[in-house]
């Protein structure tokens, strides 16, 4: 047995305590992870890049990112570190790696773009409305598609969408 001097023992535990948040969180407690799976990725070259935005950051620059190599078919994007909250992910497939949406004539996008809640893209982006999704804390996975305008899996002329 560790014998203390008076007053030790609660030196000792003031100091146990202030180490507490240190610790690694234990099974059951918020891990603040969320994995976007995107598919329809058409190539390997690249990355997947997603923003996570609240209403506010929607279709801005928004401070949550992460990105992974691309993955023909599907990649997964992890994100750490999130606060419960009401979010929308912004995808896009940066094929060529320049960190950016390439845009042909008429701002339309080159490079596969998709929205959380697999929010249809019209004659421009999603509404917040279509795209938010509540986000509890909890490890959780979403998943969406990419939309291309332009090349392979672009929309016929002809077809509605």
């Amino acid at each position: 047995m560790i014998r203390f001097a008076p007053g030790t023992r609660a030196c000792v535990a003031t100091l146990f305590l202030a180490t507490l948040p240190l610790c690694p969180v234990s099974a059951g407690q918020s891990s603040g992870v969320l994995h976007v799976a995107v598919d329809n990725v058409r190539d390997r070259t690249g990355r997947v890049h997603v923003d996570l935005c609240t209403q506010k950051q929607f279709l801005n620059d928004c401070p949550v990112a992460a990105d992974a190599p691309a993955r023909i078919g599907q990649s997964t994007v992890t994100l750490t570190g999130l606060k419960p909250g009401r979010y929308a992910a912004q995808v896009f497939y940066d094929q060529n790696g320049n960190g950016k949406v390439d845009r042909a004539l008429f701002g339309i996008p080159k490079e596969g773009v998709g929205f959380s809640n697999d929010a249809r893209i019209r004659l421009g982006p999603p509404k917040w409305e279509e795209a938010f999704f509540d986000y509890d804390g909890q490890e959780r996975t979403i998943r969406l598609r990419l939309r291309y305008f332009t090349g392979p899996d672009a929309p016929a002329a002809t077809a509605a969408r």
